[in-house]
């Protein structure tokens, strides 16, 4: 029984690394696209429609 609980924990304690290391990734990867879209936006002008 412990050694089941030890494998649960350590696959568990892998799992929240991984989600943590996808979220900050999807957290860099919009922050730099809305600062790409702020940019190009500011570079092409207002746009006229």
């Amino acid at each position: 029984m412990i050694a089941f609980i030890n494998t649960f924990l350590s696959y568990l304690l892998l799992f929240v690394i991984m989600a943590s290391i996808a979220g900050v990734g999807i957290f860099a990867g919009t922050t730099l696209s809305k600062r790409k879209n702020i940019k190009a936006a500011q570079e092409n002008g207002p746009e006229e429609e």
